[in-house]
């Protein structure tokens, strides 16, 4: 699948369908308008924080720059998923964009999980 592509790059991509999925969203009436804002923050933001995270200056604020992006993944996972539940999107229309979320919350998870092994030692 995408297991050779760089985090950075998977995350940049990431950003730019929720950028293009938020702009559809928010030429809809109502609430959609609404989850768009929210989803659009959270959805960005992973990229940004995992940006960051190549620039610590240590294990631990590699750690707390990859949590944060690990927060803000299972935000957006949070958002697509009601966006599904209440009908606004079709599963089908967002599904590979919630699959492509669930696969980058366990690699930042297990990069977290890594790093303080490390630690450790």
């Amino acid at each position: 699948m995408n297991n050779h592509i760089p985090i950075s790059d998977r995350t940049f991509e990431f950003a730019v369908r929720i950028s293009k999925l938020c702009s559809y969203l928010d030429k809809q009436p109502g609430t959609p308008r609404l989850l768009a804002a929210q989803l659009f923050r959270s959805g960005t933001s992973i990229g940004a924080n995992i940006e960051e995270s190549r620039s610590a200056e240590s294990d631990r604020d590699f750690i707390s720059k990859q949590s944060i992006a690990l927060k803000e993944a299972k935000e957006t996972r949070y958002w697509l998923k009601l966006l599904i539940k209440s009908e606004m999107m079709s599963e089908e229309k967002i599904l590979s964009l919630l699959d492509e979320c669930e696969q980058l919350i366990k690699i930042i998870a297990k990069s977290i999980i890594t790093t303080k092994e490390k630690l450790k030692k």
